[in-house]
């Protein structure tokens, strides 16, 4: 019964040499620290920082604009220490007005 079992399968199945190639890549596959579920969330990961990267580089590139812009420009830089950090003049007050939005039903 078993010898039976035994002559059914292929010879190339019974193979040293192929069986240990399938036990690898198996093994490579699912098992290992780098299978392919974590090579795929690691790439998943690296397409968002490499989105990131873009984001960030783009900021350093506007921030450098504004910092020529502050640097050369007196009335600039008066506007943006107004708007950003609530300046004043000795003569004048500031009052902030916040738009609250509207929660719908």
């Amino acid at each position: 019964m078993i010898f039976a079992f035994v002559k059914s399968i292929p010879s190339w199945a019974k193979n040293k040499y192929v069986l240990t190639i399938i036990a690898f890549i198996v093994w490579i596959s699912f098992f290992d620290r780098n299978d392919l579920y974590s090579q795929y969330s690691y790439r998943k990961q690296l397409e968002k920082l490499e989105v990131d990267k873009q984001y960030y580089l783009a900021e350093i590139e506007k921030n450098k604009i504004d910092m020529k812009e502050l640097m050369s420009d007196p009335e600039h830089l008066e506007k943006y220490a107004r708007e950003h950090y609530l300046m004043k003049r000795d003569n004048e007050e500031i009052f902030l007005i916040e738009e609250v939005a509207e929660v719908q039903k």
